[in-house]
């Protein structure tokens, strides 16, 4: 695709508003039978490779009479092939804005950000002001070399809008550059905190599973047990706290995928506390007594998100070398929901 697009957005977390066509090409009616990916490589402009259209199949942002599709897919004649996006084509004014901002770390070529959860991370449908990027347009504002419209500066990574936690920001190409491919290798150190849907047996465990777009609802990610589907993804979680019907864990990713934690904890029954897209915002645990039932509508009400907070970030310095590391705790939401539930299991007890 074009030069404007971050090289990680098929792993975009914020996925899951509506997709925008950024191009549409309709076969001819003497269109022979030729895969997907080999028929947009010669249309698609800006020297796009095979291996890039595949990973765009993979994200789900291929499509074929409206219909998503793998790589491998023929188009036929007359078929109508769009590659979608989850923001507009043209996407280029970024409008500075004095939001405050927790940067718990700067230097000349990075910052680390806490982010508060209710805060989107780029611009997009229905949130094109009032993100993290427009608040770091306007925090950087005096420093010329920054360019919040550059590709090669600022995010190098991104969480959900409703997720709160830690965010390394580039101010130097350099710098993205060297951060991008330590996210790419794998060697990022990244932890969540996660409070989860019933009690977890296991001390520690992982999940491994791929992940991609529910073709049936494409605000959600799903675990597909087909080797040719999704994209590869690991959680590793160690169990932190069992709290009566809902369990504290830490999650550690050994990959980065859309909506991984979310996705990963449902698939193995655990659905994230509050976490409405995956089915945490209904009681799946406890009793059928009204006294319990109001006692965790009250808990909804004082983390009204998913109970997700990525507490922890570690990574190589791309300048000096030096190993950082960053640690965050808890916003006050969930670290009041995590005491009201220690409170309640120590009351069953």
């Amino acid at each position: 695709m074009d030069d404007n697009y971050p090289d990680d957005w098929e792993d975009n977390e914020q996925t899951g508003d509506e997709l925008y066509e950024h191009f549409r090409f309709t076969a001819d009616k003497g269109q022979s039978l030729l895969r997907v990916d080999k028929f947009l490589v010669d249309r698609l402009p800006g020297g796009s490779t095979r291996n890039r259209v595949q990973l765009a199949a993979d994200a789900g942002c291929i499509l074929v009479n409206n219909l998503p599709v793998k790589s491998n897919y023929r188009v036929k004649p007359l078929d109508a092939v769009s590659v979608v996006m989850t923001r507009p084509r043209r996407e280029t004014e970024i409008i500075p804005e004095d939001i405050p901002l927790n940067i718990v770390y700067e230097d000349d070529d990075l910052l680390v950000v806490n982010k508060q959860a209710g805060l989107v991370v780029h611009p997009g449908h229905g949130n094109y002001t009032g993100t993290l990027v427009n608040a770091l347009a306007y925090y950087m504002r005096e420093d010329p070399s920054y360019d919040p419209t550059d590709p090669r500066l600022g995010l190098v990574h991104r969480i959900d809008k409703e997720t709160s936690g830690l965010l390394v920001v580039a101010k130097k190409p350099e710098a993205k550059a060297h951060l991008s491919m330590q996210f790419f290798n794998k060697t990022c150190k990244r932890e969540y905190r996660a409070l989860v849907w019933g009690i977890i047996r296991e001390d520690e465990g992982r999940i491994e599973g791929n992940i991609g777009r529910d073709p049936n609802d494409r605000t959600t990610m799903k675990i597909f047990p087909e080797a040719d589907q999704g994209k590869p993804a690991v959680t590793h979680y160690r169990t932190l706290e069992r709290l009566g019907y809902v369990t504290l864990t830490e999650c550690r990713l050994e990959t980065g995928r859309t909506h991984q934690i979310r996705a990963h904890m449902k698939h193995i029954g655990h659905p994230l506390f509050n976490d409405e897209r995956y089915g945490g915002h209904d009681i799946l645990r406890g009793s059928t007594f009204t006294k319990y039932k109001q006692f965790v509508q009250n808990c909804f009400a004082i983390c009204p998100r998913q109970a997700l907070h990525a507490r922890t970030l570690g990574f190589v310095h791309p300048s000096t070398g030096r190993d950082m590391f960053f640690d965050s705790e808890y916003p006050s939401d969930m670290e009041q929901l995590i005491e009201k539930w220690r409170t309640y299991s120590n009351t069953q007890e």
